[in-house]
């Protein structure tokens, strides 16, 4: 299933151009009381919310292009990031000044993976709003894996039942020295969407073709063959470090081709078998 979140917090189950509103399936999630358990309780209770959602009628169905498409995840509690975990984004940032200011760019395996402030999080139809704009800004388009359940210290050939489905990932960046946990965190700067798509339509997260057009001009293409660490590995290597939870996010890395941004572009990117987000820019 396809499901999105749009409008004022609706929840649409996506079939072909139109959203089915199946909000009304939202009453199977339990009641919550503070403090809040930790983690996306819609992602927490899927398989329960899947169920009535499918059972929705499509009679008031909504086109696509009439709604605005919010981040299908609304309550991460980590947004987790993999640097440099395609070769050739090593190689293109190891030969750009604009990219590396004068380190040593190493490999995942060196730096670790690190973490998006989850304040950063919209939905492709909030757009990117560019702070520091006399600084390079750069897309990064990336596979997102949504976790499923509580994960901690998951083994490699476990980690994709822990995996409740799949996204497309803006990763926006400003180019700098500072800490790319610090860089990559600003507000709008991480893009969710269009939809999260259940696990079970996607067969190999490592057989996925991905680009990204800026202004329809090809930036990025590649697959995610290509990954250096692949989605169970990213999922052994986090969990290893820390607990992960229902609705966190994988944002699992990008290819080579990263380039500047500026306001009154558009960036349309794309992982195939899950769909596209069209995604304006605009100063802050």
């Amino acid at each position: 299933m396809k499901i999105c979140r749009y409008d004022d917090n609706r929840v649409g189950r996506v079939e072909g151009d139109r959203v089915v509103d199946v909000t009304d399936a939202l009453a199977v999630l339990p009641g919550q009381r503070w403090p809040v358990p930790p983690g996306d309780q819609l992602i927490a209770h899927l398989d329960e919310f899947v169920a009535a959602a499918a059972k929705v009628g499509d009679s008031a169905a909504r086109s696509l292009g009439d709604v605005r498409l919010l981040s299908p995840i609304a309550n991460p509690t980590k947004i987790i990031g993999a640097p440099v975990n395609y070769a050739k984004h090593l190689d293109e940032s190891r030969e750009d000044k604009g990219i590396h200011f004068d380190r040593d760019i190493k490999t995942i395996d060196y730096y670790g993976l690190f973490l998006k402030a989850s304040s950063s999080m919209v939905g492709p139809s909030e757009g990117v709003a560019l702070r520091f704009t006399d600084r390079r800004n750069d897309h990064e388009v990336e596979l997102v894996a949504v976790i499923g359940k509580k994960a901690d210290r998951v083994s490699r050939e476990e980690a994709l039942d822990y995996v409740a489905g799949y996204s497309v990932g803006l990763d926006m960046t400003v180019r700098g020295t500072e800490a790319r946990s610090f860089r990559k965190s600003i507000d709008t700067y991480t893009v969710i969407g269009p939809w999260f798509v259940t696990a079970d339509e996607i067969t190999d997260p490592g057989q996925l073709d991905l680009e990204l057009t800026v202004n329809d001009e090809l930036r990025q293409r590649s697959n995610t063959s290509y990954l250096i660490f692949d989605v169970p590995r990213l999922i052994e290597y986090a969990s290893s470090f820390y607990t992960l939870y229902p609705g966190d996010l994988i944002m699992t890395g990008t290819p080579e081709g990263v380039g500047p941004v500026r306001a009154g572009d558009t960036i349309n990117a794309t992982v195939a078998g899950i769909g596209s987000i069209t995604v304006d820019v605009r100063n802050a």
